[in-house]
């Protein structure tokens, strides 16, 4: 959640296709599923992290590989983000390396959007909910250790940040763990639909994003890829009265 993300005009991707080295082990169907009920727990637990993350901070590491050449990164950038309920998400930019042309049109547009994306009146549209998404429980299986429902999710309308696939939630409170898909719309006429995976770990009883991985093709900048990573969060939540 956002769980939601964000990319570019010339480059809407950094927010969009998601990789990361979770372990997905088969277990299989669960005929004994009550989908009605895990469906349910799903729109509580996203409506629960909407209503009572008040805000973070977070570092991410941006780091841009091209033409499938994985050993040598052609731009990075380290931010400090802060993201405020009421006001949406603001960056620091602590570190930059690279061609200005990778900054500036993937790196820099990633934020501008994830900002976009963020200010309140947009995020609720992009929720992870029965309201923004058709779901089916699928099955279950282990993601990281943890069993999970798996969910196929078809979005209501077609939109460059929400995704035709599936997600995995925590058969225990209904909290996502990965996000696997496709978007439903491309976010620029340079690039096709961005393919999407996405990782979370729970932070202060919240799922927070992890890791993130977008890849894309342009024919401005040809095969790129996008890898982020997420540390030191610090949560401000609602507290119980």
């Amino acid at each position: 959640m956002s769980i939601p993300i964000r990319p570019l005009a010339a480059f809407s991707l950094v927010v969009f296709v998601i990789h990361t080295t979770s372990f997905c082990a088969a277990v299989g169907p669960a005929p004994d599923i009550d989908s009605t009920a895990a469906l349910r727990g799903i729109d509580r637990s996203v409506m629960h992290r909407d209503d009572n993350l008040l805000g973070y901070t977070v570092t991410e590491h941006y780091t841009v590989f091209r033409n499938g050449d994985d050993a040598h990164p052609a731009a990075e950038m380290t931010v400090k983000t802060t993201y405020e309920k009421n006001e949406g998400k603001s960056y620091q930019v602590l570190s930059e390396r690279g061609p200005t042309l990778l900054r500036k049109e993937v790196l820099e547009r990633a934020l501008e959007n994830e900002k976009s994306l963020n200010e309140p009146k947009n995020r609720v549209h992009e929720l992870i909910t029965s309201a923004n998404y058709e779901m089916t429980v699928q099955g279950t299986e282990t993601v990281d250790g943890r069993d999970c429902f798996r969910v196929g999710i078809v979005p209501r309308q077609n939109s460059a940040y929400l995704f035709r696939g599936r997600i995995w939630v925590d058969k225990r409170n209904q909290d996502i763990v990965r996000l696997e898909g496709t978007a439903t719309k491309s976010a620029s006429i340079l690039t096709g639909p961005a393919q999407v995976v996405r990782s979370y770990t729970e932070v202060d009883g919240f799922p927070m994003a992890t890791h993130v991985s977008a890849s894309v093709s342009s024919w401005l900048l040809g095969p790129t890829r996008v890898e982020i990573e997420y540390t030191g969060y610090v949560i401000k939540q609602r507290q119980a009265h």
